[in-house]
């Protein structure tokens, strides 16, 4: 079985290609695109208003999910998360959205269809990665680092409710300096899988507040 390319060991250093307009239902961001010289593999931020002015940026880290950002698969919560990150933005004028090209926390796209066939057949999320050889989670942010620094911005407010993904990206370097709640999607073909992330993996999941300060 192909193993991820998570698992490589060292940090992913991307270079800058190019940018253009990306005109969206939610406004009309600034679309810059960016290259893992080693692999080839791609990544893209999305930009509104001036994010270079040294305040704090509200800002989404989003890894690929094709079966829930464009096939609106409901078995996640990645499109509705994609979408509300987006609007947030698109509401405050002034934001960015790294979409990172990592599928299936880390595992791929095909490796995620085996992961969902387990599910299929009572495992939950972290159960299924686990039977097929993964961590529950291998994704890398370290890619951030780079992106962000090209863009000049410094500090995020960053919209997740995962722990970890805060975690990550303090130890790279890059200061967050609030988190801000993104709590969508819920429903009933999905309930399991955001229990799982909550009691599992430590997801910020059923709170009350919007924003919680580092």
């Amino acid at each position: 079985m192909p193993r991820p390319l998570e698992l490589r060991g060292y940090p992913v250093v991307v270079r800058f290609i190019d940018s253009c307009r990306l005109p969206t239902p939610f406004g009309v961001f600034r679309m810059h695109g960016f290259e893992e010289p080693d692999t080839g593999r791609e990544h893209v931020a999305l930009t509104l208003g001036d994010v270079t002015d040294g305040a704090p940026v509200l800002g989404r880290t989003h890894s690929e999910c094709l079966t829930g950002d464009a096939l609106f698969s409901m078995r996640c919560d990645c499109g509705y998360q994609l979408e509300e990150a987006l609007r947030s933005i698109a509401r405050e004028g002034r934001g960015i959205l790294l979409y990172l090209r990592q599928e299936g926390r880390g595992i791929g796209l095909l490796n995620k269809i085996r992961a969902y066939h387990l599910q299929d057949e009572g495992a939950d999320t972290v159960e299924a990665n686990e039977r097929l050889g993964f961590a529950a989670d291998l994704r890398d942010y370290s890619m951030c680092k780079d992106m962000l620094a090209h863009l000049g911005i410094h500090q995020l407010r960053l919209m997740t409710n995962n722990p970890k993904k805060v975690e990550a990206l303090r130890e790279l370097g890059i200061d967050v300096v609030e988190r801000v709640s993104l709590q969508v999607g819920r429903n009933p073909h999905n309930e399991h899988y955001l229990d799982t992330k909550m009691s599992k993996m430590g997801h910020w999941l059923n709170t009350h507040q919007d924003d919680d300060a580092l």
